[in-house]
């Protein structure tokens, strides 16, 4: 008996030592993802510290009534600092790299490499870790760069898909959900002038300037004029946020807040556009390269089709969402509301992704509508949760990108600097930001009333900071040599601006004499308009009045369209705000008036807004009114057929 014990207890410590020599492989791969996970931690620990540090500096400088630098400079410097501890204070241990050569007859080549790579070990690899028939993926991640990358370099390198699905989507979504509409659709047709055509007309400037400048030189052969061409398109928009900022504390004129955020706003999604109608220029339509009038014309059909079906996609998601809080209930469970605000807003950037169109301008204004029409619809709680939980992801996620772009800076593999190239970079972009607002403007002017100052025209050049878009456009593709080049100079054009532009934005208003302390319901172009009118030649006095053509003047001719088909029919079917579609639509529409009117507008007892005043578009239709108030009647009589609310 005792001898079988013995034996048992020999034959389960043979058993436990096999395992363990077995396993062996498998411990050494538990602490290698163990380490990974380390370095993971450590990167987002560096940025999570760098927001931190940026918070609390902001904060002492707003103590401190410290104008001379701000926020993103801050996130620039920062990340500066940190890169460069990581280049050259950071780890020296290298990753290691097994080399593997494909087949002369593998279909795959430079211009086409595998999605991934399968490492296979058919036999034992030792005496020790015995290891049978083991396969390993490896993910394609872009061409190598360098042989010495150790592993908190290439985890601070962020995936530029990234920037494009995680981070810009609440920045751009905050941008449109924040929007005044009010002046923005007073000086809609101004700012559609900017960010349209002067984007667009500085983008083509800039890309000719700098195809001509690199053929002059010939160790620049590497680009080419598609690439010059995107250059321009992804060095053209700006980023004001700093400028912004200012105008905000400051209570800037409320006309050059619009035009300087309008403006910033739309040229981001025209650039991404035009970026892409250049990259399938080169890609599916010219074989040369070279201009061909076919190609181009291909390109630019590409350009308005991809712009107005994103367009189309972000309006539509944002009228869905708004008629999904319209006629439910949701609006009782707050949580279950803003969960659903939020999904529905950032699957209007998915669904543009997935067919081809643009994410950024779907979103865009996805959040215009659901600012316009579905935050009339939300719960109180909702209101506020949605509106600060939008703000605070645009702070963080703007601050993190220029954090990143510090950072990037040491960090990144694929910078390549060529001094001249950067130099000539910088006047091309003051050139082409020179032809996006002065031309414009004088043309602008001849329509206008009120005319645009020429000291808003210099805010508006100065307010010309490149940003986060920039800088994702350019890190998207970091392959040729030219690509390389273009993301060097774009960062430091990046610093720069914020940095120093940003800094002196009060220099500039003081120096400009840009009117501050401005209320927001009276704006400097009014103010000029009424003095203009007053000491007229003729002595004659127009202020502005209910009826004067002045007021009339103050709102662009669009928006007097857009406003009159506004108040009569979408708002009555998008919100809940009165009049109803009972009132604006034929009698002879009323039951599908009855149908898309729900009890909780009937029951109102006379027009209403909101606490956010800018949740209306605030253009006064006289014509609605009277029928508002005229329809009263018509509205009791029908008050017992009302729908109810599912």
């Amino acid at each position: 008996m005792k001898m079988r014990s013995l034996t048992i207890i020999t034959l389960v410590l043979i058993y436990i030592i096999c395992e363990i020599k077995c396993d062996n492989f498998d411990v050494l791969i538990d602490a290698k993802a163990t380490s990974i996970h380390r370095i993971d931690s450590l990167n987002l620990l560096i940025y999570c510290s760098l927001l931190a540090l940026t918070v609390l500096t902001i904060w002492i400088f707003k103590y401190r009534r410290v104008s001379w630098l701000n926020e993103t400079g801050l996130a620039v410097i920062y990340g500066l600092i940190v890169g460069a501890i990581i280049r050259f204070a950071g780890s020296s241990t290298p990753i290691t790299h097994l080399p593997v050569e494909a087949e002369r007859s593998a279909k795959y080549n430079e211009s086409l490499p595998p999605d991934s790579l399968w490492l296979k070990f058919p036999g034992t690899l030792n005496d020790t870790n015995a290891t049978q028939n083991r396969t390993y993926a490896y993910t394609f991640r872009g061409q190598l760069i360098g042989n010495h990358i150790n592993e908190i370099d290439l985890k601070a390198t962020f995936d530029p898909e990234i920037f494009f699905n995680i981070i810009l989507p609440p920045i751009i979504f905050y941008a449109g959900y924040s929007l005044k509409r009010k002046y923005f659709f007073r000086n809609l047709g101004t700012i559609l002038t900017f960010a349209i055509i002067g984007t667009t007309l500085s983008a083509l400037l800039i890309g000719g300037l700098m195809y001509g400048f690199v053929q002059l030189m010939s160790n620049r052969s590497s680009f080419t004029f598609l690439d010059t061409l995107y250059f321009g398109a992804l060095i053209s928009p700006t980023d004001p946020l700093t400028i912004l900022a200012i105008f905000s504390e400051k209570n800037v004129d409320v006309n050059l807040y619009a035009l300087v955020f309008g403006e910033s706003v739309l040229n981001d999604a025209v650039a991404i556009v035009l970026s892409g109608a250049i990259q399938n220029y080169g890609e599916h339509y010219s074989q040369t390269g070279d201009f061909e009038t076919h190609a181009f014309l291909k390109a630019a059909k590409d350009f308005f089709c991809v712009f107005f079906f994103s367009l189309v996609v972000g309006t539509s998601m944002g009228c869905a969402t708004s008629l999904m809080t319209k006629f439910t209930k949701v609006r009782e469970f707050p949580l279950l509301e803003s969960a659903l605000f939020v999904l529905m807003s950032y699957s209007t950037f998915l669904i543009a992704e997935v067919f081809e169109l643009t994410g950024v301008v779907a979103v865009l204004f996805c959040g215009i509508c659901q600012a316009h029409y579905t935050f009339n619809n939300l719960s109180e709680e909702s209101r506020t949760r949605t509106k600060q939980l939008f703000e605070l992801l645009n702070f963080l996620a703007e601050n993190f990108i220029f954090s990143y772009i510090g950072v990037s800076m040491f960090s990144f593999p694929r910078h390549h600097f060529d001094a001249i190239f950067i130099i000539t970079g910088f006047l091309c972009a003051l050139i082409g930001r020179a032809a996006n607002v002065y031309p414009l403007a004088w043309v602008i002017n001849l329509g206008r009333k009120p005319k645009m100052p020429w000291n808003f025209q210099h805010m508006l050049f100065f307010a010309g900071l490149r940003g986060a878009m920039s800088f994702a456009l350019a890190i998207r593709n970091t392959v040729s040599d030219a690509r390389q080049i273009m993301l060097t100079c774009t960062s430091l054009i990046v610093i720069t601006t914020v940095i120093f532009q940003g800094g002196a934005a009060n220099f500039f208003l003081s120096w400009l004499k840009i009117p501050v302390r401005v209320e927001d319901e009276t704006d400097q172009l009014t103010y000029q308009s009424v003095r203009s009118d007053v000491e007229s030649p003729d002595g004659s006095s127009d202020v502005p009045g209910p009826s004067s053509s002045s007021k009339r003047n103050e709102k662009a001719l669009l928006a007097r369209i857009w406003g009159n088909f506004d108040s009569r029919y979408m708002k009555p079917l998008l919100t809940n705000s009165r009049p109803t579609l009972f009132e604006t639509l034929p009698s002879c529409c009323a039951p599908i008036a009855r149908i898309l009117t729900t009890t909780e507008q009937l029951n109102q007892s006379g027009p209403t807004r909101k606490v956010d005043s800018d949740s209306d578009l605030c253009i006064d239709d006289p014509s609605v009114n009277g029928t508002r108030r005229n329809s009263i009647s018509r509205i009791t009589t029908r008050s017992n057929n009302s729908p109810s609310v599912i």
